[in-house]
C-alpha cells in the first residue's frame, strides 16, 4: 500500500511538473522561474548524488552505479518499458550503454522535493549523446528519480525516464 501511495504521489508530481514548468530554456541551461528548493543542503545533496551517478554512467562505472541503485529498484523508460531487476539493469548498462552514450544535466534544472520519512523526489531535464553517432541531435529529456535515504545511505529506488 505504501508503494501504491508513494508512486501515485510521484504520478501527480510528474504530472505537475511536465505540465506546468514555467523555465525559460537556454543553450543547455534551463532556468526554472518558479521553483525555490525547500532545503538548499538538500537539494545539493542530491545534485551531489546526481553527479556522482552520471559521472559513472558516462566513465562506465558499473560499481558505483550498482551502489546507488536499489535492490527494490523500478525503472521505467517510455520506450523500453519497466525492469525491475537491479541486476539486470546493470548489465544492459554494460552491454548499451559503456562507450556509446553519455549524458549531461541540463544546468538548472534540478527540482529536489522531500518525502516525508522516506527521501526525495528530483526532477530535471538531461541530454543523451550517442557517441556513434556523433552528428545526431540530442533533445532535452525529462527525468524522475525517487531517491530513498535510510541512515545515512541514499538509494535511487524509482525512475521515469522520459524521451
Amino acid at each position: 500500500m505504501k508503494h501504491t501511495i508513494l508512486f501515485m504521489s510521484c504520478i501527480v508530481l510528474v504530472t505537475a511538473f511536465t505540465t506546468s514548468c514555467d523555465s525559460k530554456k537556454q543553450d543547455n541551461v534551463i532556468v526554472l522561474e518558479n521553483y525555490k528548493p525547500i532545503d538548499i543542503a538538500l537539494q545539493h545533496k542530491i545534485e551531489e548524488l546526481d553527479s556522482i551517478f552520471f559521472t559513472a554512467y558516462n566513465t562506465c562505472d558499473l560499481e558505483q552505479q550498482a551502489a546507488l541503485i536499489s535492490e527494490d529498484i523500478e525503472f521505467f523508460h517510455d520506450t523500453g518499458g519497466l525492469s525491475t531487476s537491479k541486476t539486470d539493469i546493470i548489465e544492459a548498462l554494460k552491454t548499451n550503454i559503456c562507450g556509446k552514450v553519455t549524458r549531461k544535466l541540463i544546468k538548472g534544472s534540478i527540482e529536489v522535493y522531500p518525502i516525508n520519512n522516506y527521501g526525495v523526489v528530483q526532477m530535471g531535464y538531461h541530454k543523451f549523446y550517442n557517441n556513434q553517432e556523433p552528428d545526431a541531435i540530442s533533445n532535452p529529456s525529462k527525468f524522475v528519480t525517487i531517491w530513498k535515504k535510510d541512515n545515512e545511505d541514499w538509494k535511487m529506488t524509482r525512475i521515469i525516464s522520459l524521451h
